[in-house]
C-alpha cells in the first residue's frame, strides 16, 4: 500500500483531489492495491471517486433500441430483480444480467410494432418461442415469465400472456471427455505455485470455481491427508498434497505477515480478509478448451466411466443432486455403450 501511495501522491498539490479515474490504471498496471489506496486517501479528504457504476452501464446499454413505455418498464423489473421489492428478494447480479439478456431479443421485436407490455399477447410470446431450441428456448420463456408475472403484480398488464406456456424438460446431449492434447495444454499453462493448485482442486476433486475461492486454511487437514471441499470431507491424493505444500510454503514466503485466512491468496487480497474472485482464479485456464469448469465435469464423467454409471455413487463422492447425478450416469452410459459396440464392429 505504501508503494501504491507514494505513487499517486508524487505529484499531488495541496488543495487537489485524486480521481478514481487517473490512478485505477497506473496502479493497476503495477499490480499495487486499489482499494486500500482509495480507503487511506478518503481518509485524508483528497479522493473523488469518479468512476461510473458498471451496472447502470450496462442497463443503459441493454435497453438501448427498445420502445420507451417497454424499456422503462423493463427497467422497473431489472432494478426490483436487483433490489428486492415488497414480496421478492434481491437476486445475484449475475442472475439480474442473464434474465435481461434472455428477455432482450423478444422485447426488441415486440418494440417494433408495441409501446408496452401489456400489449403483448400470448400469440406472440407463442410466436417467439417457436423461433428457439433447446435450453435456448427454455432460458428466454422464464425469464419472460419472471418479467410478466411482475408487471402482473405491479398492475401493468391485465392478463399474463406467459401463463400455461410449458418450458419444457430440456434434453441435455451426452457428455464427451476431454482430449488428452486439451488436458496437456491445460497443465502447461498452469506455470504458478497457485494455478497448479487450482488446476488440481478442479480435475481432481471437481471443485466449482466459487468452492476454490471460498477454501479456508481451516479447511486443510494436512496430517491426516484430507480437505474439506464445500462442507464435504475428501482424501488428499499424492499430486494435491504436494501442490498444496508448494503453495503453502508459496505463500508463507510472499505474505508473511497477511492476516486473511483464505486459502489463496493474491497481492489485492492479502492486505484484506476478503476471498480471491474468480476471475484471478479463472485467468490461467481462460481462453483453454479444457478450461476450469470443463475439467471440473471431465473428472466426474471419468468416475462414472471408471466405476460404472451409478448416480448414487456419484451424488456420494461429489455432492451431486439427483438430476444433475442422473445425467452423468447417461452420458457415461451412453458413452460406454458406443464404446461396446464399436468394439464388436
Amino acid at each position: 500500500m505504501n508503494r501504491g501511495l507514494a505513487l499517486v501522491l508524487t505529484e499531488h498539490v495541496e488543495g487537489d483531489v485524486i480521481r478514481h479515474s487517473e490512478i485505477f490504471t497506473p496502479l493497476r498496471a503495477r499490480d499495487l492495491p486499489v482499494g486500500h489506496t482509495v480507503t487511506v486517501l478518503e481518509e485524508m479528504g483528497i479522493f473523488l471517486d469518479d468512476k461510473e457504476p458498471s451496472f447502470e452501464n450496462w442497463l443503459t446499454e441493454r435497453l438501448e433500441g427498445l420502445s420507451p413505455g417497454i424499456s422503462a418498464e423493463a427497467e422497473r423489473w431489472t432494478r426490483t430483480l436487483r433490489d428486492g421489492g415488497p414480496r421478492s428478494l434481491p437476486r445475484r447480479q449475475g442472475t439480474v444480467w442473464l434474465y435481461l439478456n434472455h428477455v432482450r431479443p423478444a422485447l426488441l421485436e415486440w418494440s417494433n410494432r408495441y409501446d408496452h407490455l401489456r400489449e403483448v399477447t400470448r400469440d406472440d410470446v407463442l410466436a417467439h418461442t417457436r423461433t428457439l431450441h433447446g435450453h435456448h428456448r427454455s432460458d428466454q420463456l422464464v425469464a419472460l415469465r419472471s418479467l410478466f408475472a411482475w408487471a402482473k403484480r405491479a398492475g401493468l398488464i391485465f392478463r399474463n400472456p406467459t401463463s400455461r406456456i410449458k418450458v419444457g424438460q430440456y434434453e441435455y446431449g451426452v457428455l464427451q471427455p476431454l482430449l488428452p492434447a486439451q488436458i496437456g495444454r491445460s497443465v502447461a499453462a498452469a506455470t504458478t505455485p497457485a494455478a497448479r493448485l487450482i488446476l488440481a482442486l478442479s480435475a481432481v476433486h471437481a471443485a466449482r470455481v466459487a468452492q476454490i475461492g471460498t477454501l479456508m486454511l481451516d479447511d486443510l487437514d494436512i496430517g491426516n491427508c484430507r480437505m474439506t471441499i464445500a462442507g464435504r470431507a475428501r482424501p488428499l491424493d499424492d499430486l494435491t498434497l504436494k501442490l498444496l505444500l508448494d503453495w503453502l510454503e508459496h505463500r508463507r514466503s510472499r505474505w508473511p505477515n497477511t492476516a486473511n485466512l483464505h486459502l489463496l491468496i493474491n497481492n489485492q487480497t492479502a492486505t484484506k480478509t476478503g476471498r480471491a474472485s474468480n476471475h484471478w482464479i479463472s485467468t490461467a485456464m481462460r481462453g483453454q478448451g479444457a478450461t476450469l469448469e470443463r475439467l471440473r465435469v471431465d473428472r466426474q464423467l471419468e468416475e462414472a466411466l471408471t466405476h460404472g454409471p451409478d448416480p448414487l455413487h456419484l451424488a456420494q463422492v461429489f455432492g451431486l443432486d439427483e438430476k444433475t447425478a442422473m445425467r452423468y450416469a447417461d452420458s457415461a452410459r451412453a458413452l460406454l455403450e458406443q464404446a461396446a459396440e464399436q468394439k464388436h464392429q
